[in-house]
């Protein structure tokens, strides 16, 4: 992604953070500018209606490498991105072992932390618990912002706030 200006990865979850539980709050910045909005037909999924092209502006405005972090995997780049205004993203490929995460961990923990291997991360996720942040604290060699998303809400500009703020930056998203 041109324009990348920090080397810290952002590992994006969809389904809580960018489809919320609940319709989105009335008033919420809806805007379509900078969005390729795909007819909802193609999916047949009334819940994409859900989606903020406006999180992907905001999205592209911290600066930093984008990864999906999803159970849509690929279909992420083929339904989420072109709603949100994103170019094809890496896609995290989870293991198909059936090994069970320590006891308390969110199964995507200890693999998101390898998989960022040594460098520092974002996670937003509406599954974050305190042990896998105390987990990554332990365990991954450098800095990580675990982020959890209120799932009934999605990304709000709290959650932008919080990251641009861990990423150093205090400006206010445009």
């Amino acid at each position: 992604m041109a324009g990348l200006t920090n080397n810290t990865l952002v590992f994006l979850d969809v389904d809580g953070p960018l489809i919320p539980f609940k319709v989105r709050p009335v008033g919420r910045d809806r805007s379509l500018r900078g969005a390729v909005v795909q007819p909802l037909d193609r999916t047949g999924n009334p819940l994409l209606d859900r989606l903020d092209p406006g999180d992907g502006r905001r999205l592209l405005e911290l600066g930093c490498p984008l990864v999906w972090a999803t159970t849509w995997m690929a279909e992420a780049n083929e339904v989420i991105s072109p709603r949100l205004g994103l170019p094809e993203l890496p896609v995290v490929e989870w293991p198909d072992g059936d090994e069970d995460p320590e006891r308390g961990l969110h199964w995507k923990t200890a693999f998101l932390s390898r998989w960022a291997a040594d460098r520092p991360f974002v996670w937003l996720d509406d599954e974050i618990t305190e042990a896998d942040r105390r987990w990554v604290a332990a365990h991954h060699p450098v800095r990580a912002l675990l982020q959890r998303v209120d799932p009934y809400v999605g990304l709000t500009e709290a959650d932008f706030s919080v990251v641009r703020r861990w990423l150093g930056r205090n400006d206010a998203a445009a």
